[in-house]
């Protein structure tokens, strides 16, 4: 009986390790940027997706919540933080719309697995991707106006979402082998 807590407890800290170590992963993702107008290119894409494959749409759920939550106490976690605001008032800026779509794009990509054919993984991780753009860019929009919003949150985007895609499809299967030992 004894052993089979001490199991369970040590399941509960690796996995609150895992999504710490989730949270700032996204923190560093989000402070490499190329400094675009309203919404500069980060690495967060990336990462998102990353969780969703390695920690499975549960786990990913969880850290990105956490990293949402650490955001929405004034931590200065996201892309332009804290010299852009922090908070709450940061979260319904131009980027707002993005992040609620991290949510999306976690569970999708959770569901990505060792079984799934290449076209598949594809599939599931550019659906993964576009999630983020598909709560991003209307919100943008009623900010900022359709124009902005298709050049400066798409437009400029595209290439390098397709490159992040091909990263991660070609390393899915890497990624999936480390979820076993979780």
């Amino acid at each position: 009986m004894e052993l089979v807590k001490k199991i369970e407890s040590s399941n509960i800290l690796k996995k609150i390790a895992l999504v710490v170590i989730g949270t700032l992963l996204l923190t560093i993702s989000a402070k490499i940027k190329v400094p675009f107008y309203p919404v500069p290119m980060t690495m967060q894409t990336f990462v998102v997706v990353l969780i969703g494959i390695t920690l499975g749409w549960k786990l990913g759920l969880l850290t990105i919540f956490a990293y949402l939550f650490e955001g929405a106490i004034g931590l200065p976690v996201f892309a332009g933080t804290p010299e852009k605001g922090i908070g709450i008032s940061y979260m319904i800026g131009p980027t707002g719309g993005y992040l609620v779509g991290f949510i999306a794009s976690v569970f999708i990509a959770g569901f990505v697995n060792l079984n799934k054919n290449i076209f598949v993984k594809f599939s599931l991780i550019s659906l993964a991707i576009f999630a983020i753009y598909i709560t991003g860019v209307p919100w943008l929009a009623y900010l900022a106006g359709w124009e902005v919003a298709y050049i400066w949150g798409i437009k400029n985007f595209v290439l390098a979402e397709i490159l992040k895609i091909s990263i991660l499809v070609l390393s899915a299967e890497k990624l999936l082998k480390i979820r076993k030992f979780i």
